[in-house]
Parts: C-alpha cells; sequence; structure tokens
C-alpha cells in the first residue's frame, strides 16, 4: 500500500481539511468583511485590522474559554469598545457579527435612539457602525463546555458615547 493511500495519510488530510473548512470562515478578513459591510451599508469607511486590538481579544477570548459566559472583559479601560457572542450553529466570524448588525432594526438614526424590545438593544450594531471605531481586532474560541464559540471584537477607538451619533 502506497503512503498515499494509507489509513495514516488519509486521517490525517481529513484533519487538515477540516481545520481549513473552519478557520476559513474566522479569518482576520472574514470579521473585517462583515463589519465592512455592514458600515458600507450606512456610508461609513472601512476598519483595518490591528494586531494590538487583535491581541488584546485573543487574550480575553482564551480567558473565557473554559465557560464562554457572556461577561464583557472591561476593555473600556484600556481604550477599547467590544462586542462578544456566544454559541453553537456554528458561531462564525460572519453569523457574530450579523446578530450584532441584526440590532439595526431597533435602531433610529434621526433621533438617535433605540427601541429594542426586552432583552435587546442597539449597542452592538452601533459599536460596529461607529465612525470613529477605525481599528478592529476578534478573536473566537471553542467553548470547554460543549456549548459551541465564544467570540469576541475590539474596537479602537471604542464608540457608544452617549449623545454621540454612530454615524
Amino acid at each position: 500500500m502506497g503512503f498515499l493511500k494509507s489509513p495514516v495519510f488519509i486521517a490525517c488530510m481529513l484533519v487538515f481539511s477540516m481545520a481549513l473548512c473552519c478557520n476559513a470562515q474566522n479569518s482576520r478578513q472574514d470579521f473585517l468583511d462583515a463589519h465592512n459591510a455592514a458600515r458600507a451599508a450606512v456610508g461609513v469607511g472601512p476598519m483595518t485590522w490591528d494586531t494590538t486590538v487583535e491581541a488584546y481579544a485573543q487574550n480575553y477570548a482564551n480567558r473565557r474559554a473554559a465557560d464562554c459566559s457572556l461577561t464583557h472583559s472591561g476593555s473600556f479601560r484600556f481604550g477599547y469598545g467590544e462586542n462578544i457572542a456566544a454559541g453553537g450553529g456554528p458561531l462564525t466570524a460572519k453569523s457574530a457579527v450579523a446578530m450584532w448588525d441584526a440590532e439595526k432594526r431597533y435602531y433610529h438614526h434621526a433621533s438617535n435612539s433605540c427601541s429594542a424590545p426586552a432583552g435587546q438593544s442597539c449597542g452592538h450594531y452601533t459599536q460596529v457602525v461607529w465612525r470613529k471605531s477605525v481599528k478592529l481586532g476578534c478573536a473566537r474560541v471553542k467553548c470547554a463546555n460543549g456549548a459551541g464559540h465564544f467570540v469576541t471584537c475590539n474596537y479602537s477607538p471604542p464608540g457608544n458615547f452617549n449623545n454621540e451619533i454612530p454615524y
């Protein structure tokens, strides 16, 4: 039996292919594209990826991997805005940003107000499209408790200041 037909080689290729599949949907570019599409929809310029912001996001995601609790990191102290999400299905870069962007339906730009029902908000959406937030760093980890994935995105400078319009 040739090496290319061996069970070990085939198993290794399957694992490698699965890793490429899953990481391909969660790259830096996937996070950027999803954010920049939401921003372009309301006339806001694109963000750029920042490795310092990414390092902050990755450090916090690693800390949350054990429980995937939807607890914010306190990023504002460090000069970052933050959006977090957790869940299965699987939770990808695109689907996490899509959840945040879906809050757009509750946001009223003309009055800079939010009419979200209980349990909903607009703050994730307004952070995604905050004009002054121009640097992005995100991370995604698998939940050790089997609850799917935890995603965090951090924004520099932060947004969501009272009495300021995001765009």
